[in-house]
């Protein structure tokens, strides 16, 4: 049933010629049982009207308007001609109808109108003689109520599918502007990373210079400092390269720092005072470390900081005044595992996407571009029993 269903309505024009040619039929059939009655010179005439009005059903809705004239102009001929109603008028009824749900606005108040005064000609034209002045006008009324009716149901069908293409258009308008904003969002935090990476790298740079200066310094007196320092220059240039590397990766602005704005950015051992400060400020925490600390990649570092950052912050935006979270630091072979959790009433998904701590970044949309940059995964929705869990996997590759 599905197939014929989608047959048809992929195919409204061939229903509608096969509608016409059934009408037609019954129309030459009704015709030739009351030739005796009308005579063939009538016959000769309701043929061609009748084929005529069925055309009409058959091309109403490739030419709605044309449609609309052509039964006019067989309604005047029928009356002029004194051709009496056959069961193909009834395509009057249902051009009516397609005129109002599809046509031009003059095509719908035209047949609105044809529509109201068919029966009223109609009855004029051929009154009934067995009927009283009255019965005759309760017969206009009878036959006027069908076509006011198919008007109505067509302009209601037309204002209902107005309605829906601008629910369609708006959906899709929205959905655009909403995708423009996720773009624009992930570029600003792409910049924000850029420039934090580029601190990380300036300060291991610094690091470098300080290192390599006291080396120099020491170099004949205390060899084995010298060594230490020549040690420390090498780890820190292997790392600022990584970092640098990413950098490299992530869309920058036009922004510069000016000379001694460089600052190192927040690291893991950080995450303890964050935690402090959302305890200070209401917020019951669990923090728990497991598995070995050890020194990790600064972007890794600064990436975990911000994701609990984040979490936390929107925890406290949309959890609900008697919400707690937890904070799971897990340290791997390859990677830094990191859950946070909380019970709170939470909030719809689409918040955190357009959310952000300190209201300069994007939720979700900043973990993933942070997580993404140092080749990790982000996990986040809703908990079962309610609240919100987020889980990243950042891996600790190693330094080339």
């Amino acid at each position: 049933m599905q197939r014929l269903y989608d047959f048809l309505r992929r195919h409204p024009t061939g229903v509608d010629s096969f509608w016409a040619v059934f009408l037609f039929g019954i129309s030459v059939v009704g015709a030739a049982a009351h030739r005796e009655s009308r005579g063939t010179e009538s016959l000769a005439l309701i043929i061609p009207i009748a084929f005529l009005l069925c055309l009409v059903i058959a091309l109403r809705r490739r030419m709605p308007e044309k449609m609309l004239l052509l039964t006019i102009g067989l309604g005047v001929a029928q009356v002029a001609l004194d051709v009496e109603t056959t069961v193909a008028d009834f395509a009057m009824l249902v051009i009516v109808y397609t005129v109002a749900a599809t046509g031009a606005r003059w095509a719908s108040r035209a047949a609105l109108g044809t529509g109201l005064c068919a029966a009223l000609v109609a009855q004029l034209r051929w009154p009934n003689q067995h009927s009283s002045a009255l019965g005759n006008l309760a017969i206009v009324v009878l036959q006027t109520v069908p076509f006011a009716l198919a008007w109505v149901l067509g302009d209601s069908i037309r204002t209902r599918r107005a309605y829906f293409a601008q629910l369609e258009e708006r959906a899709a308008r929205l959905e655009k502007e909403r995708e423009a904003q996720a773009k624009v969002a992930v570029a600003a935090e792409r910049a924000r990373i850029a420039r934090e990476l580029h601190d990380v790298v300036a300060h291991n740079v610094s690091v470098m210079v300080v290192q390599a200066d006291g080396a120099a310094y020491v170099l004949d007196a205390a060899p084995d400092q010298a060594k230490k320092a020549l040690e420390t220059i090498s780890s820190t240039g292997r790392q600022a390269l990584a970092e640098m590397r990413r950098l490299l990766g992530v869309l920058r602005t036009g922004e510069h720092k000016e000379a001694g704005e460089y600052v190192p950015q927040p690291d893991v051992e950080q995450i303890d005072e964050l935690i402090e400060q959302c305890r200070t400020s209401g917020l019951p925490v669990d923090f728990k470390v497991e598995g070995t600390p050890r020194p990790l990649p600064s972007g890794v570092e600064l990436t975990a900081y911000r994701i609990v950052q984040e979490a936390l912050t929107n925890t406290r935006k949309h959890g609900g005044p008697n919400a707690g979270a937890s904070v799971r630091l897990v340290y791997f072979d390859d990677g830094l595992g990191l859950l946070v959790e909380d019970d709170g009433k939470g909030a719809p998904h689409e918040l955190y996407e357009e959310g952000g701590f300190d209201g300069q970044g994007h939720g979700l949309i900043g973990m993933r571009e942070r997580v993404g940059m140092v080749g990790g995964t982000l996990d986040a929705g809703p908990r079962p029993g309610g609240g919100f869990r987020i889980s990243a996997l950042l891996p600790l590759k190693p330094a080339h």
